[in-house]
């Protein structure tokens, strides 16, 4: 008869399913890339099974993976839903909430404004580990990659649930420097007199970064970057003219709007996994993010 699968055994296979290598699991987990494969390899040998292959990136899951990881994601929600109700039990106090919470957001609303604040959630959730993703790209909610995202646009597809969390504006700003050198941009000047800071085409992880495509279709960034915040600092220092956020650019006193009759409206989305939302952890995130943009409205739009 198999002898029974210890469940920490099955915690680290999820661990490397999610991570994709085991690098990276092994420090989410917190032990060493050596004693997280040693466990793999065990968990293979009990099961019979090869449940990833190496690849140059790091693990794929194989077909049996595959069917270990929909059985080990049903119990880790069942563990989770039971944690929630014992740990709910009580009187709701702060310390309740342990675990893991990831959260996925945009690299400039992750740095510039939830970052601003995250110690305020971490300090009422102390016994919470909290990863906040802030890249310029995204988790996905859908593959349980993630808890939490703020995505730039709705999903169309998957097992999540999407709502609205926030409007926000961005429009054209320079350097004072550069307006001292080059005079202000208008919309008959700006294609042939003035450097153009943006995205990288090929590299956009949204359509709604095509900002520029907006205010002209002939208009084209010189000077490229994936990172909004590199694109930031590149505006702030006088290298051109570029697109930001206002919650970003109305921080800087280096910056100074151009052209205000261009403004561009965008939004934020909050969306979970259907199967985890309800997780306390989850909704106390959602609700302090609510409260958050609901704070910095102004922030967000400039108004």
């Amino acid at each position: 008869m198999m002898q029974p699968v210890p469940w920490g055994d099955l915690q680290d296979f999820l661990a490397i399913a999610r991570a994709g290598q085991i690098a990276r699991a092994a420090a989410q987990v917190g032990v060493d890339a050596t004693t997280i494969g040693r466990r793999l390899r065990r968990l293979e040998a009990r099961l019979g099974a090869t449940l990833f292959e190496q690849t140059r990136e790091g693990q794929v899951l194989t077909e049996a993976g595959e069917r270990l990881l929909a059985q080990v994601e049903t119990m880790q929600r069942a563990a989770d839903r039971i944690g929630d109700r014992i740990g709910g039990a009580g009187d709701g106090d702060r310390e309740t909430l342990s675990g893991l919470l990831r959260v996925s957001v945009s690299e400039g609303f992750g740095t510039w404004l939830i970052a601003e604040h995250l110690h305020d959630f971490a300090r009422r959730h102390p016994a919470l580990t909290i990863d906040l993703v802030a890249s310029s790209g995204f988790l996905s909610p859908s593959k349980r990659e993630a808890d939490v995202a703020v995505l730039l646009e709705r999903p169309s597809a998957g097992p999540v649930v999407a709502s609205k969390l926030a409007d926000y504006r961005l429009r054209l700003y320079a350097s004072r420097g550069y307006l001292e050198r080059h005079g202000s941009p208008t919309r008959e000047t700006i294609a042939a007199d003035h450097r153009l800071i943006g995205y990288i085409p090929d590299l956009l992880y949204s359509p709604e970064l095509r900002y520029l495509r907006e205010i002209d279709a002939d208009l084209h960034p010189a000077l490229r970057s994936s990172s909004i915040n590199a694109q930031a600092r590149l505006i702030a220092s006088g290298a051109g003219v570029g697109v930001l956020p206002h919650f970003i650019a109305g921080q800087d006193p280096a910056l100074v709007r151009v052209m205000p009759e261009v403004e561009i409206a965008r939004a934020f989305w909050l969306v979970t996994h259907r199967d985890t939302r309800q997780l306390r952890r989850v909704r106390a995130f959602r609700a302090w993010l609510v409260e958050l943009v609901t704070r910095h409205r102004a922030q967000l739009t400039g108004d």
